[in-house]
């Protein structure tokens, strides 16, 4: 199914966007809870610093001795409230760390905040950075009031993002799981909704291609609910109804007409010979005009036959009468019955058989029959003056008989067609457009194969390929 159209377009277009769209919903929510995090961080930085309560606190300890400032800078830090949620480094007015809220030396890290707050106007400066051990944290610098241009040091406040950040990581594991379930569940709705389509789809496809070829016998169920597909299935079995019905009102019609046609024309053809036999005036006009009569009533009663034949196939009437034959033999009964007209036609023809019998298990009179049709055809559609050549050769256990002509040939656009029903590529040429088609049918019900090759203008080789008697089987 992954491998459908359908699917794939549903990947490509509905399935990619609804991922873009969660995917930048996620990112969206996971830089949205970042941003408020590290907002609360930096407001509680700010609230920390507050320029006023630090000026406030060390009035009077401004440009003091060294002594003084760091008694009072580590009176700061152990009174400072917030010792639990930040640090607190204390700088002198030569940039040194000289008190931490921790009691322990400073740990080395970026001091960026420091460095903008001291070419700051404001006094203040606010950065993220990272301890020498990893840790990320975000730092606010104020400076204390300077004496001219001349610091006198400056307050530090440092809390740590570890634990945000994996706050931050976990919110976003939860929201990129969420993302994952929900396109899961897109994912497999979409394919339940996708099959619910493609599986009926296939179903009216599979039905369609055999009505194309004729078989009007199944229906397609339709599915328990009623939508769109329901109803194209339902007018697909009412059409393959009204074919069906079509179909047998046309074969029986045929059938009919051709039995009908049958018995005048065998009195026709009849009374032709008769006729022609009695004739003892020698009035060649007479004679002439009853061989004419005689060649029409051959023709007629061919075209019967193989409509006859026809309403058979497509009735499945058409019984066969398998028999031990050679079908070499029953090639130079057809070659022979026709060889005189090719003659009188002022057509060439070669004849090549193996010495070797051709032994199988078929109908002799539809294997001729198949040799006739094709036969003829050559000569119908071959010049005065052509070639037409019939050469047979035993491969193993098959039999190889080509029929190739020097004829009008058919074009690549007919090729494709010429085995099909009343299908005739030359208008021009007599006949009914089923020969071929019937042909074809007969050698299929011999296990056989018929294959036709032409090119226009050039000429046409149809190719029999008929199974033959296993060797262990010629001996009974």
């Amino acid at each position: 199914m992954l491998k459908s159209g359908i699917t794939k377009r549903w990947i490509l277009t509905t399935l990619l966007v609804i991922s873009v769209i969660l995917l930048a919903i996620a990112i969206a929510i996971t830089l949205s809870v970042r941003k408020y995090y590290y907002s609360t961080v930096e407001q509680k930085l700010q609230a920390m610093g507050q320029s006023s309560a630090i000026a406030e606190y060390f009035n009077g300890y401004i440009n003091v001795p060294n002594d003084t400032f760091a008694a009072r800078a580590s009176d700061y830090a152990q009174n400072f409230s917030e010792i639990n949620t930040a640090w607190v480094w204390i700088y002198n007015k030569n940039g040194e760390i000289i008190i931490t809220s921790t009691g322990f030396p400073a740990e080395a890290a970026d001091d960026n905040d420091y460095q903008t707050a001291m070419s700051s106007p404001s006094g203040r400066g606010l950065s993220e950075g990272y301890l020498a051990s990893g840790e990320k944290f975000m730092a606010l610098t104020v400076l204390l009031p300077k004496t001219g241009d001349n610091s006198n040091g400056a307050i530090r406040y440092l809390i740590s993002m570890q634990d945000i950040n994996h706050r931050l990581r976990s919110v976003a594991v939860a929201v990129f799981s969420a993302v994952l379930f929900a396109l899961g569940l897109v994912i497999i709705s979409g394919l339940f909704f996708i099959r619910s389509i493609l599986v009926p789809v296939k179903k009216i496809n599979d039905a369609t291609r055999r009505i194309a070829a004729g078989d009007y016998s199944g229906r397609i169920e339709a599915a328990n609910r009623y939508d769109e597909i329901t109803e194209l299935t339902e007018s697909i079995n009412y059409m393959t109804d009204q074919i069906s019905r079509t179909e047998t009102l046309k074969n029986d019609f045929i059938s009919t007409v051709s039995h009908e046609l049958r018995t005048p024309l065998t009195a026709i053809k009849g009374w032709t010979e008769t006729l022609l036999t009695l004739n003892e005036t020698g009035d060649e006009t007479l004679k002439q005009g009853l061989k004419v009569i005689m060649f029409e009533s051959e023709r007629l009663y061919s075209l019967v036959e193989d409509l006859l034949d026809f309403s058979r196939l497509e009735n499945g009437s058409l019984q066969l009468r398998i028999q031990k034959i050679d079908i070499l033999a029953e090639l130079d009964e057809a070659v022979f019955v026709l060889r005189d007209r090719a003659i009188r036609e002022g057509i060439d023809l070669f004849y090549s058989t193996p010495d070797l019998p051709a032994p199988a298990n078929a109908d002799p009179d539809r294997i001729k029959q198949v040799f006739v049709n094709i036969l003829d055809n050559a000569i119908k559609y071959t010049p005065e003056g052509g070639k037409i050549s019939i050469i047979a050769s035993i491969s193993g256990c098959e039999l190889r008989i080509e029929f190739s002509d020097t004829g009008c040939g058919i074009s690549e656009k007919d090729l494709p067609h010429i085995k099909e029903k009343f299908y005739k590529p030359n208008g021009s040429v007599k006949g009914s457009g089923i020969g071929l088609a019937v042909c074809d049918e007969l050698v299929s019900l011999h296990n056989g194969k018929l294959n036709i090759y032409s090119k226009l203008n050039e000429g046409t080789t149809v190719e029999v390929l008929l199974p033959l008697t296993p060797s262990n089987e010629r001996k009974d």
